[in-house]
């Protein structure tokens, strides 16, 4: 024998020949090979059936039986009805006129809305005022909370005024906060800010309405209104593009948070003509336009997904 030549012992050969037809023969009758072949199991042979998984709550309820709103003068119906006076009757979100049906009447009904729904919007309120005034909201535990804010931040006396955009995410992620330490499931529905710039060139064809804006009303876009100068211009921009920003920020932030939904910007989208706008100012929603934000809300909250 040499080195490369091991012993045998006798018949182990055989032996392990016996095993392999007998672990093939066992196999095969189990329906399937050593490395999961190609044939299946009969159906339910030496199994249990699983129990039906329970169907997920939905994390969005279309029907919410409370709501409270935050924001500035376009949610407290300003120059709605009368010059340079808030009209919280027509307020698209909570208001009572049978002229807009606001998404509290549209969700709870006359009654229910009555007794139900709660506005703290203040006229001149700023994004940096949103969680003080989400503190008062959810002293009444709504089951929403709307929120429309964000122009008040553009609509300054010049350009360079306007609120930072890291301040103004800061302060919206404030007030969420704010809702979700106190309220963890109630749902938030967030409005985009308007196209102010569509809302200038509406306006300005009223004499009227530009007499009213000399009281300040957004100065950084409807100053000196008939300019249209390459300052004038880039001035306007400067607002548009700086409302497009804060819209960015509300997305993004609402996104975050499984129980916010946003627009989409359909707020900022929206055509807004004169038949929308006040009759006094030609800048803040009318009845009319009210009612256009009413639809738009409720759209968005009943939608069956964001």
């Amino acid at each position: 024998m040499d080195q490369g030549t091991r012993w045998r012992a006798p018949g182990r050969g055989r032996s392990r020949a016996v095993l392999a037809v007998v672990a093939t023969a066992v196999l095969g009758a189990a329906g399937c090979d050593a490395v999961g072949g190609e044939e299946a199991a009969p159906s339910g042979a030496g199994e249990k059936k699983a129990a039906p998984a329970p169907s997920p709550t939905p994390v969005w309820d279309t029907s919410p039986a409370s709501v409270a709103t935050v924001g500035d003068s376009i949610t407290t119906g300003f120059d709605a009805c009368s010059v340079l006076t808030d009209c919280p009757e027509v307020s698209w979100a909570t208001g009572s006129s049978g002229k807009v049906d606001s998404l509290a009447v549209r969700l709870l009904g006359p009654a229910g809305a009555a007794e139900r729904s709660w506005n703290y919007a203040v006229t001149g309120a700023r994004m940096a005022d949103l969680p003080g005034q989400m503190a008062r909201a959810v002293t009444r535990a709504p089951e929403l909370v709307a929120v429309m804010a964000g122009a008040n931040d553009a609509c300054r006396a010049t350009t360079s005024a306007m609120t930072p955009v890291a301040d103004f995410r800061a302060d919206f992620e404030d007030a969420i906060g704010t809702l979700r330490k106190a309220l963890p499931t109630a749902q938030v529905y967030v409005a985009s800010v308007p196209d102010l710039k569509r809302l200038w060139s509406q306006g300005r064809t009223s004499e009227t309405g530009k007499q009213v804006w000399k009281l300040g009303i957004c100065p950084s876009m409807l100053g000196d209104p008939d300019a249209l100068d390459a300052a004038a211009n880039e001035r306007r921009e400067t607002v548009r593009a700086r409302v497009e920003e804060y819209n960015r920020a509300l997305e993004e932030v609402c996104a975050a948070d499984e129980r916010c939904r946003y627009d989409g910007g359909a707020v900022y989208a929206y055509r807004f003509g004169t038949a929308q706008l006040s009759r006094w100012d030609w800048f803040h929603p009318g009845v009319d336009g009210q009612a256009r934000l009413a639809e738009i809300a409720h759209r968005t909250v009943t939608a069956a997904k964001p």
